[in-house]
């Protein structure tokens, strides 16, 4: 039993550290201990991370096989603890100047990163579950977390209806699989598939595939995501936006892959068709979007169209991609949004684009590090985005699925005209009295350092493909 709770230790030491920190706020000073929280958060994380990053290997079974620790679940936790941490520091200026530095921000934050670390390592329909509502509990919360705010109320709200019925589905999916399968546990699932394959059984996994693909903001159970995006905090927006996804994406190539691999033309079906209505719709949608953080909506759902197209797909080529898409889409959403974070006009947070005319002439620097994570979120070689949609496109031809790699490359040439537009307005839009950029030294650091990833990472993507390579391997092989 010790040796259990040895493999989930990351997960235990996040979660005590949150409980700690909450009696210690509630105990004390409160809120004047938001800052110390916030850099002790983001601290843990980072070195959870390299403790994750750097410590074992190999394949390692806990509780039953309810809890799996292998490399890929450790490359998708050592994503989603950098990428939460650097939102944390990123954002932690805005939350102070808005009035919204609350301990109970990093304290929640915390929390759902132990939900997302437990939905990774999941082996078992229970295990999955339970991950998947700490995550939410939390985010529900965070959402709301500007309580004056008709937009921020009315934007948790939503995000917490919709939530129940994507948790309704899932669970009616995992009741449907438990009854067929007699067994919550995937590698129990994965032996009853190679057997016999019920049609109830597949029924059961296409309700799940819809409950997770809501949480992945994948159309057409996107509807939510416009709407909390533009309504929450900016910072819970950035939150939304990196670590979350990850986990989502992470969870379901878990479940396709140990529990139903058995059937991957069934599901990659599923996906296909996933894949193909989030990237057009993610595209043609943004086009009309006159706010900077509902385009960044639409351009996550385009975003998660071609992340899942790499997984229905169906080989270890396609998980590999994928990995590697959703680390590079994390890393340009975290420069993006110190950027959006620092967009204000007479001291008041702005995101309307049209307030980023001839933003260059203000701010030359900040306006090229933009322009470079424009492009590289559009997809433009030889920015590093690019080549993260080649490998996703290359996967789904290596898979005989040229129909749908083609899709995303038509998907892909609608979608850079949003993110162009937005670098026609800075060099060559009007002279108005536009938006200025207050940024402290982190924000700045983070903009700058992403925007030369994008550029420099071409070189050996700062060694995520070979641990992008082992992670696939150790799904899929």
């Amino acid at each position: 039993m010790m040796s259990d709770f040895a493999i989930a230790l990351p997960e235990l030491i996040l979660s005590l550290f949150a409980m700690a920190a909450l009696l210690a706020a509630v105990y004390t000073g409160k809120d004047s201990l938001t800052d110390a929280l916030t850099w002790a958060t983001a601290g843990l994380m980072v070195a959870l991370a390299l403790w994750i990053g750097m410590g074992q290997t190999g394949t390692q079974v806990a509780f039953g096989g309810m809890f799996v620790d292998d490399a890929f679940a450790r490359f998708a936790k050592v994503t989603i603890l950098v990428s939460a941490a650097a939102v944390l520091v990123v954002s932690r200026d805005f939350m102070q100047r808005r009035g919204l530095g609350r301990f109970e921000y990093p304290i929640l934050i915390a929390l759902s990163v132990v939900g997302m670390m437990v939905m990774v390592s999941a082996g078992d329909l229970m295990a999955l579950y339970m991950g998947l509502e700490l995550q939410s509990l939390a985010l529900y919360v965070v959402a709301t977390l500007q309580r004056d705010n008709a937009k921020s109320t009315e934007a948790g709200l939503k995000y917490f209806v919709l939530g129940a019925l994507s948790s309704g589905l899932l669970l009616y999916g995992a009741s449907l699989v438990y009854g067929f399968a007699g067994t919550t546990l995937f590698s129990g699932i994965l032996t009853t598939v190679a057997h016999d394959v019920p049609v109830g059984l597949l029924f059961g996994l296409v309700f799940m595939l819809s409950g997770l693909a809501f949480k992945v903001s994948a159309a057409p159970f996107h509807m939510w995501t416009p709407d909390v995006y533009e309504g929450a905090p900016t910072p819970v927006t950035a939150f939304f936006a990196t670590a979350p996804k990850v986990a989502a994406m992470a969870l379901i190539a878990r479940l396709v892959q140990d529990a139903f691999g058995g059937v991957g033309a069934q599901w990659g079906q599923v996906l296909a068709a996933l894949s193909v209505a989030s990237m057009f719709l993610g595209a043609v949608a943004a086009i009309g979007q006159t706010d900077i953080k509902r385009l960044m909506a639409y351009s996550s759902i385009a975003h998660m169209g071609f992340a899942l197209m790499g997984l229905a797909a169906g080989t270890e080529t396609g998980v590999q991609a994928m990995l590697i898409y959703m680390a590079i889409y994390v890393t340009m959403n975290v420069g993006t949004f110190a950027f959006i974070l620092s967009m204000e006009k007479d001291g008041r947070p702005i995101t309307d684009i049209g307030s980023l005319n001839q933003f260059s002439k203000r701010e030359p620097l900040k306006a090229l590090a933009m322009l470079v994570l424009l492009f590289s979120l559009a997809g433009v070689p030889p920015m590093l985005g690019f080549f993260g949609k080649f490998y996703v496109l290359k996967a789904a031809v290596d898979a005989d699925m040229a129909w749908l790699a083609l899709s995303g490359a038509v998907a892909s040439v609608i979608g850079a005209f949003y993110y162009l537009r937005i670098v026609f307005f800075m060099y060559f839009g009007a002279e108005v009295d536009g938006a200025e950029s207050r940024m402290v030294p982190v924000q700045w650091f983070a903009l700058v350092a992403v925007s030369a990833m994008m550029l420099l990472g071409i070189i050996n993507f700062f060694g995520i493909e070979p641990a992008a390579i082992a992670a696939a391997k150790s799904l899929v092989g």
